[in-house]
């Protein structure tokens, strides 16, 4: 069995994705206008008139924060394109502001050096040619054809299955395959997320993660979010912050068991929002997450061998509220902070960190070498007290980053004991964080 698990590997754009670890969600559009999560398809393009799109602001906050890429919300549901598409009069071309916010946001991208993605809802309550089959599947492939040839390369695609009414009252049925052809012709590089082959939704929008997240998991996984009845069915904040339970377990060795011959890399990404809602709600205001509760969330979805994706919504002034500034700010502190703490060791073949001296500890980072597969299924890590070994941390599967965390023990060494493993583990990283001061 351990041959089968193990040969089960990450493609390159699978690879460069996790790399990424943590990249940024912008929700803006007509719904940013009317303090709705949801708009049905029906507000005047006249309606989108914000003050100003400060794409640079929002990018560079989101780089403050210590992310890598940013993803924006090309159209949502309701219909309403940001970019001067020539699929639809419905989009900017026909407001007030008549700009290409996806190109704002593209060029910022490149002038802090993150990298882009674009969000392209499928669900459409405008176009009357939702609900029609192959007439909307075409006019879907055209928008995305648009947007994956005008705006320079894209690391993801992020696809959701919400998937209700459109103006006739029909309901679309999606063809994923084609979507996902063209994405592959136009963007090779890029994964397909969520309602796609590449990335795996972690299975709530909270926050949450499990305790063990494997990326080596049953193939029918791939067609668990094309079901409409996963994606939110409420026009509010609430489902941001529900915790689903879903399987906890997706990957261990008991669960893998029969279905051995049927596997596929495909690994989590951990979404959630800053504020509860998606758009931005000036009501929101007092309820922005605190910088404290952010860098939990990255230390156990990045650390849990996950990427983070943290939505930021600008508000209808073009621009991110300074209390999400804030937090953006305090987060990529302590994440710099984090990192800064890694201590000089000299590491031993038994994956034994030796210490210059002494010193007080309150991490540890271990990480696969994901090119070999995912292979520890059960490691304790110890610290060396006094001259005895003293258990510090445990976990049942590392993946491409994990970070053990424990109240500050002053320790001389630190071991790495691997107990369980899908064949001779690979360990690429091993740190050991020291305690904040």
């Amino acid at each position: 069995m351990n041959d089968k698990l193990i040969a089960v590997r990450p493609s390159a754009r699978q690879l460069a994705w996790q790399r990424m670890e943590f990249y940024g969600f912008v929700h803006f559009g007509m719904n940013t206008m009317t303090g709705r999560e949801w708009g049905d398809g029906t507000d005047r393009p006249s309606v989108f008139d914000p003050a100003a799109v400060d794409a640079d602001q929002w990018v560079a906050e989101l780089k403050n924060a210590g992310m890598t890429g940013v993803i924006i919300t090309a159209k949502h549901h309701d219909g309403f394109c940001l970019w001067p598409t020539a699929t639809t009069s419905y989009s900017v071309v026909s407001s007030p502001f008549r700009g290409d916010v996806v190109g704002l946001v593209a060029e910022a991208a490149r002038a802090h050096g993150l990298k882009l993605g674009i969000y392209l809802s499928p669900w459409d309550r405008n176009n009357e040619s939702y609900g029609t089959g192959k007439g909307y599947d075409d006019l879907y492939v055209a928008q995305l054809t648009e947007l994956l040839t005008g705006y320079g390369p894209v690391f993801t695609v992020w696809l959701d299955g919400a998937n209700g009414e459109g103006p006739n009252g029909k309901v679309q049925e999606y063809d994923w395959d084609r979507y996902y052809a063209v994405v592959r012709d136009l963007q090779p590089d890029a994964v397909i997320s969520v309602c796609g082959p590449d990335v795996r939704w972690c299975g709530n929008e909270a926050g949450e993660t499990r305790p063990d997240e494997w990326s080596v998991v049953p193939r029918a996984l791939r067609n668990v979010e094309r079901i409409a009845a996963k994606s939110q069915q409420i026009d509010d904040g609430e489902f941001s912050r529900l915790v689903r339970s879903d399987d906890q377990d997706l990957g261990s060795r008991a669960v893998l068991a029969g279905c051995e011959d049927d596997l596929v890399w495909y690994p989590a990404e951990v979404n959630t929002s800053i504020r509860p809602g998606w758009f931005y709600h000036s009501a929101e205001d007092d309820a922005v997450r605190t910088p404290d509760e952010l860098f939990q969330i990255y230390l156990k979805s990045v650390g849990g061998n996950s990427t983070f994706l943290l939505n930021v919504p600008p508000g209808p002034d073009g621009r991110i509220h300074d209390d999400d500034v804030v937090a953006l700010r305090g987060l990529g502190e302590r994440i710099a902070d984090f990192r800064a703490r890694a201590i000089p060791a000299t590491r031993g073949g038994d994956l034994t960190l030796h210490l210059p001296e002494p010193r007080a500890v309150e991490a540890v980072v271990v990480g696969e070498d994901i090119t070999q597969g995912q292979r520890v299924e059960n490691l304790v890590v110890h610290g060396l007290v006094d001259g005895d070994w003293t258990v510090l941390a445990s976990a049942r599967s590392v993946g491409h980053r994990r970070i053990l965390t424990f109240d500050p023990v002053t320790v001389e060494a630190v071991w790495v004991e691997i107990r369980e493993t899908r064949g001779e583990p690979v360990i690429s990283r091993l740190e050991a964080i020291g305690a904040a001061r």
